[in-house]
């Protein structure tokens, strides 16, 4: 590993429709409440339990809100963002951003029924080495049988 962490940026248009709890999470960010150094986007803090984004399942804790409804949310002071979101509507359109942490280095298949992080050669040398200690035992001490 070289310490860099790499991501995966993916965007996405996530539907939702308001219930009872709203739209079902919490924001954070703005002008006037940077949550990422440099950066005064809106930030999904927190998905609600049985809300709107929790039962659509696709937005996550983390996703950058690009837009609501086709309105941009860039640099918006965060209660105008939050009035934004309240006056959105019954069906609210969503642009998020989605980033995805990425390995980091060579990525290797894992087959059906391989432990997962075991590489195949940390099981079979060990039962490779006992199968040797026993044929050796056997062929040694088959006379005494």
């Amino acid at each position: 590993m070289n310490g860099r962490v790499d991501y995966l940026v993916t965007e996405e248009e996530i539907n939702l429709t308001r219930g009872p709890s709203g739209l079902g999470f919490n924001i954070i960010g703005g002008t006037d409440q940077q949550e990422v150094s440099n950066d005064s986007g809106i930030y999904v803090s927190r998905i609600k339990e049985n809300g709107a984004a929790a039962l659509d399942g696709r937005l996550q804790e983390g996703d950058k809100i690009l837009s609501v409804n086709g309105q941009d949310l860039k640099n918006l002071l965060h209660q105008d963002a939050v009035d934004l979101f309240r006056n959105a509507g019954y069906a609210v359109s969503l642009r998020v951003q989605h980033r995805l942490q990425v390995q980091n280095g060579p990525i290797g298949h894992r087959g059906e029924g391989e432990p997962s992080g075991v590489p195949i050669a940390m099981v079979l040398v060990p039962v490779f080495a006992l199968t040797m200690v026993v044929a050796w035992a056997f062929m040694r001490y088959r006379q005494q049988l």
